[in-house]
């Protein structure tokens, strides 16, 4: 199934109120809505027409006996019918309004989520993004949706009012005597619940990231026998949240009573009066039932309208926890006039300077050209800033200072996606999805035969023990590919680049998890695959350095030596320094 895009998006407007903002979102699904009011509505027309059959009935056939009972109960019989097919098919077009907007909500939060850079995530904790992109879509979700059919269902009151000021405008008045207290105490009940709602939403954002850390990281919690401290973080942020509940559950204990009760009031105002007009004669019989009737259907909208209250302040605080992603903007985009130049695979850092968003310095004026088809390796100290190098080259963030270019474009002045197609990189940390190892290596291009994926499969040195699983090619690994080993995965990730066929490649310290003689036999196929390819070779062993053209030593941030393996190792004592300290041994 192809995925529908949004239909509208949130009003950009930081200076709107969260439900003006979300309005676009509802407008769009307007069809669905407006069907599903006007069917409520009708449905409450028909529903207070029974009380009124049942006055007629009881004051005509059975008090004066003018006319027979039979009419009135069929009568009654069809409208309760008729009105049960009418509430069927409002409730069917309101859940399906509930679920596009919620489609929709879910669509437009990930899909500015996936625009957002590196840095976002490095400051944003992933329980929190879980949060906001479901339980707090959900509350807004269920304001939108539901909120407006509350309202028409509230509607009742002004028919059922209507209809009790045709038969006796008195005892209407008596009737609806306590409904605006009802109103006066439900303002009130909205002021006080308001903090605790954002309050709660908050608190389970903070739960969510510490059942998402612990479950991510449970192999270094059973390592390090840390069950029960975890436990305990786990307990504390649940009593927060239960803080919180009761709180929340104190506000409601205290007006939800009063507001239940106060048509209960009005009923008894109704039995007292109305009994008095019945002996004075002043009205029937059927009347007063009529009129308890009209009494009772006034408890439930108004019991609905506090819960839309409370429905609201929570929508409201995730509604503003939801706007706070969308309203960050994104400094990695397409420029004004993005560029696709020709491939060629030239890559330059100009000058470089780049600090993370944690104020951690990286690179520091680096100068570096790799020209197209050249393979060269990095070689440096812990910080020396070598994986900077190909995030930048990719664009996962924006330097600094300085410029980095790609076939002599500055990447900033590239099309973002036409970039990362030119620039791959495989991570010494590969990340493996829940899905099949064909689907993994395929992951960059869908449409690969078996066969395209099978071959980068044998380049990096993956295809022999991928033939030995169970299912071979449509073995599903576990999560995060902890099914596999880490030498494994890394494999399975430099397959999945070189499928793609990028003009540059970037090894991130791909092989660390490779035993020697597996990493001999993936060099043999890397020496094949990167003829004529860009290759920077983030490098830590002697054998991986053996396949650059030329060394590049890092230190600083910056470029401190360049040249072969050979004229480095006998003219550069820092380079042996560097080789040794890393536990570099040569073959």
């Amino acid at each position: 199934m192809s995925r529908r895009a949004p239909k509208a998006s949130i009003d950009p407007d930081a200076g709107k109120g969260w439900l003006r903002r979300a309005l676009p979102l509802v407008k769009a699904h307007r069809g669905l809505l407006i069907t599903s009011l006007a069917l409520s509505f009708v449905g409450l027309i028909v529903q207070v027409q029974i009380p009124n059959l049942v006055r007629l009935g009881i004051d005509e056939a059975i008090v004066e006996r003018s006319a027979q009972l039979s009419p009135y109960v069929w009568g009654i019989v069809g409208l309760a019918l008729l009105q049960g097919l009418i509430n069927y098919l409002a409730r069917l077009y309101l859940l399906r309004t509930a679920y596009e907007l919620e489609y929709d909500l879910r669509n437009i939060l990930y899909t500015h989520m996936m625009r957002m850079p590196f840095a976002f995530y490095d400051r944003v904790q992933s329980g929190e993004l879980m949060s906001r992109s479901g339980s707090d879509i959900r509350a807004v979700q269920m304001y939108l949706s539901f909120g407006p059919s509350i309202l028409v269902q509230c509607l009742i009151a002004v028919v059922a009012f209507g209809l009790m000021l045709s038969i006796n405008v008195p005892l209407a008045i008596v009737a609806m005597v306590t409904m605006p207290v009802i109103g006066v105490l439900g303002v009130s009940m909205r002021k006080a619940i308001f903090p605790v709602s954002w309050l709660i939403q908050a608190r389970l954002a903070r739960l969510a990231t510490v059942v998402d850390e612990n479950i991510q990281g449970v192999r270094i919690v059973k390592a390090f026998a840390a069950e029960g401290r975890q436990l305990r973080t786990l307990a504390e942020s649940a009593d927060r949240i239960r803080w919180a509940y009761r709180q929340d559950a104190r506000i409601r204990s205290r007006w939800n009573p009063v507001l239940d009760n106060l048509p209960r009031l009005g009923l008894a105002l109704v039995l007292l009066i109305g009994g008095i007009m019945v002996i004075e004669g002043n009205t029937t019989v059927g009347t007063i039932v009529a009129f308890n009737s009209y009494v009772l259907m006034l408890q439930p909208p108004f019991r609905l309208l506090g819960m839309m209250i409370m429905m609201g302040q929570r929508a409201s605080a995730s509604a503003r926890r939801i706007y706070e992603i969308l309203d960050t903007p994104s400094d990695v985009v397409d420029g004004p006039d993005p560029q696709v130049p020709p491939a060629r695979g030239d890559l330059e850092f100009v000058n470089v300077g780049f600090a993370y968003p944690n104020g951690t310095l990286a690179l520091d004026r680096l100068n570096l050209t790799v020209r197209a088809g050249e393979t060269v390796a990095v070689v440096g100290g812990t910080g020396s800033g070598k994986s900077t190098l190909g995030r930048l080259a990719a664009r996962f963030y924006d330097v600094t200072s300085g410029r980095v270019t790609v076939d002599g474009v500055d990447v900033r002045d590239f099309r973002l996606s036409a970039l990362r197609e030119r620039v791959g990189i495989v991570p010494d940390e590969p990340f493996l999805f829940s899905l099949s190892i064909h689907d993994n290596i395929a992951y960059g291009r869908p449409d690969a035969s078996r066969d395209e994926v099978q071959a980068a499969a044998v380049a990096a040195g993956a295809d022999d023990f991928v033939r030995e699983l169970p299912e071979g090619y449509d073995s599903v690994v576990g999560e995060r590919g902890y099914t596999l080993s880490g030498g494994q995965r890394q494999r399975i990730a430099i397959a999945r680049a070189l499928l793609v066929n990028p003009p540059i490649l970037v090894l991130d310290d791909a092989t660390s998890a490779v035993d020697v003689t597996v990493e001999q036999r993936i060099h043999e196929s890397l020496r094949e695959q990167m003829r004529g390819r860009t290759t920077l070779i983030v490098a830590h062993r002697l054998s991986t350095i053996s396949l650059a053209d030329r060394v590049v030593l890092m230190a600083g941030g910056r470029v401190i030596a360049d040249g072969t393996h050979a004229s480095l190792l006998a003219g550069e004592p820092r380079y042996a320094e560097v080789l040794a300290s890393q536990e570099v041994t040569t073959a």
